[in-house]
């Protein structure tokens, strides 16, 4: 079971990395043919002076992707609490895509995205509950009870 559980997290890891190429597909098939008059009208301006229509991944704001963006602590439960909220981040952006989109091909894309990310958004959901009922006691406030069998615990 744990290392089906792993093997699938790490397949979805793998699906998100191809998420993020079809998005870079789809913007460079956008912006490959673009005059530089509709690159400086767009904003793009700047981005082209760096990368020409070459995709390297930015959000909105202009910050680069780094990995610093993904929150690992150790602890199962915390971690898919993580997973869950990315999910949904991710889902919410594909929304908002969605709610200026006038292309019908990437109209397309993006809601496939977005069907993918709810599907992982509920599996991870059914990981929380299946790590959670397995714990020691049933609290609201969920924590890994094996973090706190520490040997050199004096409080104990």
């Amino acid at each position: 079971m744990v290392l089906s559980g792993v093997i699938y997290l790490y397949l979805i890891g793998t699906k998100e990395l191809a998420h993020l190429e079809m998005v870079g597909t789809i913007v460079y098939q956008l912006t490959k043919n673009l005059s530089m008059d509709e690159i400086k009208a767009a904003g793009f301006g700047d981005y082209f002076v760096d990368h020409t229509t070459g995709v390297y991944p930015v959000a909105a704001s202009g910050a680069p992707y780094t990995a610093a963006s993904m929150q690992v602590k150790g602890d199962i439960i915390t971690d898919l609490h993580e997973d869950l909220a990315a999910e949904q981040k991710a889902r919410t952006t594909y929304d908002n895509i969605l709610r200026f989109c006038d292309d019908p091909d990437v109209i397309d894309v993006i809601r496939f995205l977005r069907a993918r990310e709810v599907v992982h958004y509920q599996r991870f959901g059914e990981a929380l509950r299946l790590v959670t009922d397995k714990l020691d006691s049933k609290n609201f406030y969920a924590f890994n009870p094996e973090f706190d069998k520490c040997k050199n615990n004096k409080n104990k």
